[in-house]
């Protein structure tokens, strides 16, 4: 799959995801409500949203159904890696968005098999290009 990160973007080689499921995973309640909204106008569709990896994996582990997950990195319990490694693991086919504001974990990410890093603080441009990648069938 080919690796994206924010401000940097060129699309092309992703399977289109028609009816796209999102999913945003971030314990900053600030972020993670605006990343929905966001979103949620974006795609026109609703966007589920937790403010843990666990809860977001015993979500997908019992059949919630998700196309793209989009992560902070650092949280309690388990971090956005774990839940990455989890989720690509289980459900190859699944992107998985990686945010993070840091910049370290931008290699760490493509490494370990992130479709994508958006670096925090990051532009609402910077989201929709990711995401567009994802769900808009582009030349």
């Amino acid at each position: 799959m080919k690796y994206l990160k924010s401000r940097n973007i060129p699309c092309g080689g992703f399977t289109i995801i028609n009816n796209v499921k999102i999913m945003v995973v971030d314990d900053d309640s600030l972020i993670r409500d605006l990343t929905v909204t966001a979103l949620t106008y974006c795609v026109n569709r609703k966007v589920k949203s937790f403010d843990n990896c666990k809860l977001a994996w015993q979500y997908i582990q019992g059949g919630g159904d998700v196309d793209i997950v989009i992560s902070d990195v650092d949280m309690p319990e388990m971090n956005g890696f774990d839940l990455m490694s989890k989720v690509k693991e289980k459900y190859p086919e699944k992107a998985f968005i990686i945010m993070s504001g840091e910049s370290d974990y931008e290699q760490k990410s493509h490494t370990e098999g992130a479709s994508a890093f958006l670096a925090k603080p990051f532009e609402m441009n910077d989201l929709f290009n990711i995401v567009q990648c994802f769900v808009v069938d582009t030349p």
